[in-house]
C-alpha cells in the first residue's frame, strides 16, 4: 500500500503513525484480556508497570519523529531505523514483565533498526524498511508469547 499511496514524507508518516496506532490499540487489547485471565488479582498494577516501562520509549521516538520532521527534513530518512530502535529499548525495558524470551524480538529491532540506518539514504524510506522489520518482530513477539501461555496451562 505504502509503495502506491505514498508520495511524500507526510504520507509516509499518516501510514506508519496510523499502523502505530492501531497495532497498540489491538496490542493495549491483547495485553488487558492476558493480564485479567493470567493475574486478575494484580492485572491492573502490572498493566501500569509494564505501560510505565515503555511510555519513555514512545515518547522518545515520537519527539524524535516531531524534531527531525520539524528541524532536520534531510535526516528523515533515518526515521524507520531510529524507530526500530527506539522500538527495541521499550521491549528492553519491558523484558521483566514479559518471558525472557522477548529478548529476542528486542535484539531483532535493534539489529533490524541499525541495518536501515546503515543504509545511510532514501533506500530506508522504502515499504520494505518498516514492513519486514515490524511484520517479523510482531510474529516473533506473538510466538514467544503463545510458547510461554502454552507452558503456563500445563
Amino acid at each position: 500500500m505504502q509503495a502506491r499511496i505514498v508520495p511524500d514524507l507526510a504520507g509516509y508518516l499518516t501510514v506508519w503513525v496510523a499502523t502505530a496506532v492501531l497495532g497498540a490499540a489491538f496490542t493495549g487489547a491483547q495485553v488487558y484480556l492476558r493480564s485479567r485471565r493470567l493475574h486478575s488479582g494484580m492485572s491492573d498494577e502490572m498493566l501500569r508497570m509494564a505501560v510505565e516501562q515503555f511510555l519513555p520509549a514512545i515518547a522518545a521516538g515520537l519527539l524524535l519523529t516531531v524534531v527531525l520532521v520539524g528541524c532536520a527534513p534531510a535526516a528523515c530518512w533515518m526515521l524507520p531505523g531510529l524507530w526500530q530502535i527506539v522500538f527495541s529499548l521499550g521491549v528492553f525495558s519491558s523484558c521483566r514483565f514479559l518471558p525472557r524470551e522477548m529478548l529476542a524480538a528486542g535484539i531483532w529491532y535493534l539489529a533490524s533498526g541499525l541495518l536501515c540506518v546503515s543504509l545511510g539514504d532514501g533506500r530506508a524510506l522504502a515499504p520494505a524498511a518498516m514492513g519486514i522489520p515490524f511484520g517479523v518482530g510482531q510474529m516473533l513477539v506473538a510466538a514467544i508469547l503463545l510458547h510461554a501461555q502454552r507452558g503456563e496451562t500445563r
